[in-house]
């Protein structure tokens, strides 16, 4: 199998997911942006609210997770 038909089948496979994740970076990325323009932050915390957000991704995504096991 080559490598343009292993990526095919993953994307095929993992299509809303990589949406889902996709759309989670664009807002978070907006939003942090759009604050720091707004308060006129220092670079540094920029930096870190950036990072932070793989951290609110996996918080994010594993209380869903939690919330569809509870039902």
């Amino acid at each position: 199998m080559s490598l343009a038909e292993t990526v095919r089948t993953h994307v095929r496979e993992h299509r809303s997911g990589m949406l889902t994740d996709l759309l989670f970076a664009l807002a978070w990325v907006t939003v942090v942006s759009v604050l720091f323009d707004v308060l006129d932050g220092p670079q540094w915390a920029f930096y870190l609210c950036m990072g932070a957000g793989v951290v609110a991704y996996f918080g994010f995504f594993a209380s869903v997770e939690a919330a569809r096991e509870k039902r």
